[in-house]
């Protein structure tokens, strides 16, 4: 007889795992978590713009404008491309302040576009990386 797992127990269990996940991550998969967290948010204060769920959309969005805040906090500005990326994380942290205030959703799809694709770039260095680790024969 299957045991039966009550909704709240099932949410229980997917957060312990985000835990698990968060924990065994590298710096590489925390980062990626990271844009994915903001893209998350980025598309829930859309949704709540469109709803006229303000309220929501604020928190969505400054939980985006947190995670754009972090990573900028974890630049290493010593070096040409974290200047570059310094830069662009300021760029993308006022569209995101500037959609919250305007409630302009078309601002929010042009900070995501960014984010999606620093992300892409991203995920592609951290399989590359896995490669050099562990060896081509490994899953990623």
């Amino acid at each position: 007889m299957a045991a039966y797992a009550a909704p709240g127990n099932q949410n229980s269990q997917y957060n312990q795992y985000k835990q698990q996940s968060a924990m065994t991550a590298s710096p590489g998969e925390l980062t990626l978590m990271l844009y994915d967290g903001c893209i998350k948010d980025l598309k829930l204060a859309r949704t709540y713009i469109s709803d006229k769920e303000f309220v929501k959309s604020n928190d969505a969005s400054q939980k985006a404008q947190a995670i754009i805040a972090e990573l900028m906090r974890t630049l290493d500005a010593r070096y040409e491309v974290g200047k570059q990326l310094l830069a662009l994380y300021d760029f993308i942290l006022d569209l995101i302040v500037r959609s919250n205030v305007k409630k302009d959703t078309g601002l929010i799809d042009q900070a995501m576009e960014f984010i999606s694709e620093i992300r892409d770039t991203w995920q592609q260095a951290v399989k590359l990386n896995r490669r050099q680790v562990f060896g081509k024969g490994s899953a990623v």
